[in-house]
């Protein structure tokens, strides 16, 4: 057991203050990520200097335990602090055999790993969970046809007629949505922005309305949140997408899981994340980053679904997992808790104190500090206040 220095990723969607302040790294640039992982294009640094994925793939079976070497062959899941202070990309990840097929095709064209035209960076699907530690906005999943027919008649656009049309057809509600989808994703660019620039106008339309229209408090988060990506984004088709997506408000310590497929966008705030080992991202809209929409059709889930919002009981509260590779667990107040080790561990502390103790080791960790647990390292004993987050294998 050792103290582990995560990598900070630095994309435009960013905050500025955030992490900087956890983690004690000023910087310039928007810091948008924490990586605290063995993840090749971010590995965290151990308290010796070594390397995680050097220290893993020295002795995997191991550090990881015979569970998690068996099945995976690898740390199977990537920690991260992500602060948002605008929009990322409508995007979603693809499933393990979509990863891997891309992953291949890529390499046989060539492409580098490290190029900006480049989809998958390498052949793990990305399931992920995420859990607010501030007020968490975000478009996760396709709602229903219905409720997405009555949020066009609500804003009484005719830049949105064509897909009203859409809509409306007499088709399976996933093959309505992957029809209304390809349909924005594909449109002229001029055509996009006459479209975008309708829908802004006529969200702002219908919140300044009086009376206000019958069903304005349903979808007033859509409607406020449609020009505030449309600053953002000007004349990005993404923001009519958005349109499509079931918008979730998470309090602190709210959280919500999605699987392979799912067609999401984070608009604001900060949250613990925690995802299998991949950074395959492949994006629609909104963006400085490649988009790959044939791709994008290609993997994701038109299914419509609400999302389930997980919210802790307890001072010790196991999120539930959308995927085997991973589970996260919220700590606050603990006396004194025993935590059972089947594989390799990574904890965080995002504010207060904690001891962790192991059978022959203890880490005391203070905001913004991570520690990495071997699988070796039996007997966990946790105890502290504050909040703490432990990624471990789930399954």
């Amino acid at each position: 057991m050792q103290k582990l220095e995560g990598v900070v990723q630095n994309y435009a969607w960013g905050d500025r203050s955030y992490i900087a302040d956890l983690v004690g790294k000023d910087s310039d640039e928007p810091q948008a990520e924490y990586w605290l992982g063995a993840h090749p294009r971010g590995a965290a640094t151990l308290a010796d200097g070594s390397k995680l994925d050097q220290v893993i793939a020295a002795d995997p079976e191991s550090v990881l335990g015979s569970y998690s070497y068996q099945r995976y062959g690898q740390l199977p899941y990537l920690l991260k602090i992500l602060a948002a202070s605008k929009p990322l990309s409508i995007q979603c990840h693809p499933s393990k055999q979509q990863a891997e097929a891309g992953f291949a095709r890529e390499n046989g064209e060539g492409v580098a790993l490290d190029s900006p035209v480049r989809t998958y960076r390498d052949d793990n699907h990305k399931p992920e969970l995420i859990c607010a530690l501030t007020p968490f906005e975000a478009k996760v999943g396709f709602r229903s046809v219905d409720e997405t027919n009555a949020l066009i008649r609500l804003l009484a656009c005719p830049a949105l007629d064509e897909l009203a049309d859409i809509l409306a057809q007499s088709k399976s509600e996933s093959d309505v949505i992957r029809d209304a989808l390809s349909y924005l994703l594909q449109l002229p660019e001029t055509k996009a922005s006459e479209i975008v620039a309708g829908a802004v106008t006529a969200s702002n339309d219908v919140l300044k309305s009086e009376p206000l229209a019958e069903g304005v408090d349903v979808y007033r988060s859509v409607l406020e949140w449609t020009p505030k990506i449309e600053q953002h984004f000007p004349g990005d088709i993404g923001v009519v997408v958005a349109l499509l997506l079931n918008h979730v408000s998470l309090e602190p310590h709210q959280a919500v899981g999605l699987k392979a497929g799912n067609l999401h966008c984070y608009l604001s705030g900060v949250g613990v994340e925690l995802m299998a080992n991949s950074d395959n991202v492949v994006r629609g809209g909104m963006t400085p980053k490649n988009i790959d929409v044939h791709e994008l059709l290609n993997v994701v889930d038109p299914e419509p679904s609400a999302p389930s919002i997980d919210i802790p009981g307890s001072d010790v509260h196991r999120f539930v997992s959308p995927a085997d590779e991973f589970a996260l667990t919220r700590v606050s107040t603990a006396d004194s808790v025993t935590f059972d080790i089947r594989g390799a561990e990574i904890w965080v502390v995002t504010s207060g104190q904690f001891t962790i103790s192991s059978a022959s080791e203890t880490v005391e960790l203070g905001k913004g500090e991570a520690c990495f647990v071997s699988a070796e390292d039996t007997g966990l004993n946790v105890s502290g206040t504050g909040e703490g987050w432990r990624a471990e294998v789930g399954g």
